[in-house]
């Protein structure tokens, strides 16, 4: 089917959340494998929900292309309809474990920074209530039909079963999304807590507790979507339903995305550290040393250049204060060091010396006059 309206919303929705998520993990990947070389538990379930993300958001993807998002009405193909739902179901069954991971993740990297015994009781009551009420919900979407299949082909008049009914299923996802900003808003709150002690000013304590708690910004989502979620119970819920598939997306999107935004510091010091170590190799190579041929000058001397007293300054009386040095040589013209303050004459100005090359020395001698004697 065609990708219009709301179904051309969750799609481009699904795509941008997991495009940003999946840059920001690889981004904290490298940087906890190659530059601090500490990869922890935090990580390994965040690459975990990553995946389950990514399936989420290909379960978004093949639902929006057969109708997830369109009204009953518009489905002429039973067969269409049928994947319609079983594509909308897989994506609210791996939604609930990429959610559940991500705020596990979330919280075992605050772990790391806990001191207080309460913080660390806090923090895995915290996982506790979280994978509890993720394991619920689950398993309300897996068992809400016998037989399981029943939730897809409830339209298939050949097929039978049983489903729980709506206004339940809609009154426990009312209890997991409360639950669910339970456990987001004690992830942010509680960083401030764990800077506040610190030795540091409060504005710089707010900053670092508010760099912390961006993990938890994926309550917002949740909040939004409260509203939404009686629509479970109505019959053209695929088409009702897409505000909730949304910011389902979104929720799990920006909590993945922002809980890696926080371990990226050491990334910006190390590109930082290798600008710099890339402009001082230049600069003990010879390249960018400030060393220059005295004819690539050429803001005055181009303009000088004709005249002979600009080479030669010991023919003006005046110039008490230089010693020139004149060497003849026969060296070719490429074995003449630029770099130091010598130059070789153009031949035009010097016909004498078709066969070598004249090479002028400019030494400075400070002079000092008798009545400083």
């Amino acid at each position: 089917m065609p990708l219009v309206g709301t179904s051309l919303a969750i799609f481009v929705v699904s795509a941008v959340m997991m495009t940003l998520s999946t840059v920001t993990v690889l981004l904290r990947t490298f940087v906890r494998l190659y530059v601090l070389r500490a990869f922890g538990w935090d990580d390994v379930l965040i690459l975990a929900a990553l995946a389950l993300f990514v399936i989420l958001s290909v379960c978004c993807f093949i639902g929006t292309m057969n109708g997830v998002g369109r009204s009953r009405a518009d489905f002429t193909n039973m067969e269409v309809y049928r994947k319609a739902l079983l594509y909308w179901w897989l994506s609210q069954i791996f939604y609930v474990w990429a959610s559940a991971l991500t705020k596990v993740s979330i919280a075992i990297s605050l772990l790391r920074l806990t001191v207080s015994k309460i913080h660390c009781v806090v923090l895995w009551s915290n996982i506790g209530l979280t994978v509890a009420i993720g394991l619920m919900f689950w398993l309300v979407l897996l068992l809400g039909c016998d037989p399981i299949s029943y939730f897809w082909d409830f339209a298939d008049p050949m097929k039978s079963g049983t489903c729980m009914s709506e206004k339940m299923l809609v009154k426990i996802a009312y209890v997991y999304s409360c639950l669910t900003i339970v456990c987001d808003l004690t992830l942010g709150i509680l960083p401030y807590f764990l800077v506040w002690k610190l030795q540091m000013n409060n504005r710089t304590k707010f900053a670092v507790g508010g760099i912390l708690s961006m993990g938890a910004i994926a309550s917002v989502a949740v909040i939004i979507r409260l509203p939404f979620l009686h629509f479970y119970a109505d019959a053209n819920f695929l088409r009702s339903t897409y505000q909730i598939a949304i910011w389902s997306v979104v929720e799990t999107g920006l909590g993945i995305t922002a809980s890696s935004l926080i371990t990226l510091r050491p990334l910006f010091r190390w590109l930082l550290d290798e600008s710099l170590s890339h402009v001082r190799h230049e600069r003990s190579s010879g390249r960018g040393s400030g060393q220059y041929p005295l004819s690539s000058l050429r803001s005055h001397g181009l303009k000088n250049s004709h005249d002979p007293n600009f080479w030669l300054p010991d023919c003006r009386s005046e110039h008490d204060s230089n010693v020139t040095n004149t060497v003849l040589s026969s060296l070719p013209q490429d074995s003449i060091d630029y770099s130091s303050s010598q130059e070789a004459l153009n031949r035009q100005m010097c016909p004498a010396t078709s066969k070598s090359h004249i090479t002028i020395q400019r030494t400075l001698v400070q002079t000092v006059s008798e009545r400083q004697k």
